[in-house]
């Protein structure tokens, strides 16, 4: 329940000082919260996490001219290591209170030029950090993912300050502290507080799991240095669970995770990139047809446009079919227009050990529909009720075997019985009613939240997730109700009546 949950997350809350604010983080490093280690440590080592001083507005002049200066020496870097001049260019804007750099178009550009090309030298990958992908892949298969590896790498180059030869790319990404183009952090960064703006959405049991995956990598990393000694012998740092202290690693990961590119029909090594001007300085969309390529001819990452720009326009790309959720935790924003949004609905046929479940079993099963016991659909705006719901919950309720044998999944409108029909529809609408009164808040509250100039970037992100949510829910309950209507009489269902189909 949410008290379970506030619990976990208060063991993590000692992760994300900085997201908190820079007076928690003085605290937190003068009473002994953290060991005396760490706390040397943090000013060295704090990664890709940068705030503005306490009382400073986001608007203040002195960031605004230190946004300009980091933009352009990651322009001139780019230029002075092989790039050809950009048709884009970075611009400082006031996303929720604080200054972020976006990529918008430096001149009028048209549907199909080439926006963005950046060289393959100059984008990150574990090709390019280890220059074997026979190293890469034994990497990647010993309990780390490739972001773990590219955020280890990231770490030691800070550590290397104007030494390293990405430094202003580090230092953009910094700039950015993990935030998206909605100027929100991923919520793996959110302090318990902001965390209680999702309630009621799935992603808050996804957050506890991925920040659960996230601590066992690390608990990986000193694999990496041991398989990797030809790479990190370069670096005259400590192993990496001594150097970094988790907190540090967590923040550097959600920048890694907000600038990965996904890149497509390339080596394993290569799938995941961090290119210069690429993302979370470019604008992602779920219904841009933009998409971040990489052109074998050329040896470049290129981002062609898909319809016309005219100068300070924000560039905007596609970022794959994400639903919002994904797209939150993945990069700090939310599509409104998002096509891929859906909501899970878990359906599992009980199994009573007897002839009815084994011949429930082999109906969903059948070659025709390759189904299981334990089905998940997805509700959307555009099939409020998927293919398959509804016949799938006919036969989970059917109460014989001349019911199971009556279900047809051919037809959504075919009934088993009345009995049956009430059975599932009562079911279904009791589910995404009691989804709907798990949410803190109603769609107008979060209408109002968004629309407020004063809203925080987080509580805007986390109202435009919930009321996606809400809205996909309402209209697949309008949508069984509808049927409800039409004669099958719906109330209220006592436990014995589920007879042990669940719907979660």
């Amino acid at each position: 329940g949410n008290e379970r949950r506030r619990q976990f997350f208060a063991c993590f809350d000692f992760i994300v000082p900085i997201a908190c604010s820079q007076i928690y983080t003085t605290y937190m490093m003068t009473s002994g919260m953290m060991g005396g280690a760490i706390r040397g440590k943090l000013p060295a080592t704090l990664g890709f996490v940068a705030s503005p001083r306490v009382g400073q507005p986001a608007s203040d002049p002195a960031l605004v001219c230190r946004s300009q200066a980091s933009s352009k020496a990651l322009l001139d870097w780019i230029v002075a290591n092989g790039a050809p001049k950009q048709a884009v260019t970075l611009k400082s804007v006031e996303r929720g209170g604080r200054q972020i750099d976006v990529t918008v178009a430096d001149r009028a550009l048209k549907a199909g030029d080439i926006a963005l090309r950046v060289p393959e030298n100059l984008i990150v990958t574990l090709a390019q950090i280890f220059e074997c992908g026979d190293a890469s892949e034994l990497l990647t298969t010993n309990k780390l993912s490739e972001l773990a590896v590219l955020t280890l790498y990231l770490c030691y180059e800070k550590k290397k300050g104007k030494d390293s030869a990405i430094y202003p790319f580090i230092k953009e990404l910094d700039r950015q502290a993990a935030r998206g183009s909605q100027g929100a952090k991923s919520p793996l960064l959110w302090g318990v507080e902001d965390l209680e703006l999702l309630t009621g959405s799935p992603v808050v049991g996804e957050i506890e799991e991925r920040l659960h995956g996230i601590h066992r990598e690390y608990e990986e990393l000193d694999l990496v240095w041991v398989m990797g000694s030809a790479l990190f012998r370069n670096y005259p740092f400590e192993m990496p669970t001594e150097q970094f202290p988790f907190e540090v690693f967590l923040q550097a990961f959600a920048a890694i995770q907000a600038a990965t590119v996904h890149l497509q029909g390339v080596e394993p090594s290569m799938r995941f990139a961090l290119v210069p001007l690429g993302p979370p300085l470019l604008t992602y969309s779920s219904m841009s047809k933009a998409l971040i390529k990489y052109d074998e001819t050329s040896k470049e990452v290129q981002l062609a446009v898909d319809r016309d720009y005219e100068p300070g326009d924000e560039i905007v790309a596609w970022c794959g079919p994400q639903p919002n959720r994904r797209l939150l935790l993945n990069y700090g924003v939310v599509d409104d227009n998002n096509p891929y949004d859906k909501m899970a609905v878990t359906i599992t046929i009980p199994n009573n050990n007897d002839d009815l479940f084994r011949l429930k079993r082999s109906i969903v099963s059948s070659e025709s529909l390759k189904l299981s016991t334990n089905q998940t659909f997805q509700l959307s705006a555009s099939k409020p009720i998927p293919e398959h719901l509804l016949p799938y919950l006919r036969l989970a309720f059917a109460g014989s075997q001349e019911e199971c044998e009556r279900v047809n999944f051919q037809d959504d409108d075919a009934i088993v019985s009345t009995e049956n029909e009430q059975l599932v529809l009562s079911a279904l609408m009791a589910h995404i009613q009691n989804r709907l009164d798990r949410y803190l808040t109603s769609m107008d509250q979060d209408e109002t939240i968004i629309t407020n100039p004063d809203s925080t970037a987080r509580q805007v992100v986390a109202a435009k997730l919930l009321r996606a949510e809400k809205a996909i829910l309402l209209e697949s309950l309008g949508c069984v109700a509808d049927r409800a209507m039409k004669g099958s009489t719906v109330g209220m269902l006592s436990q014995e009546a589920y007879r042990g189909v669940k719907i979660a």
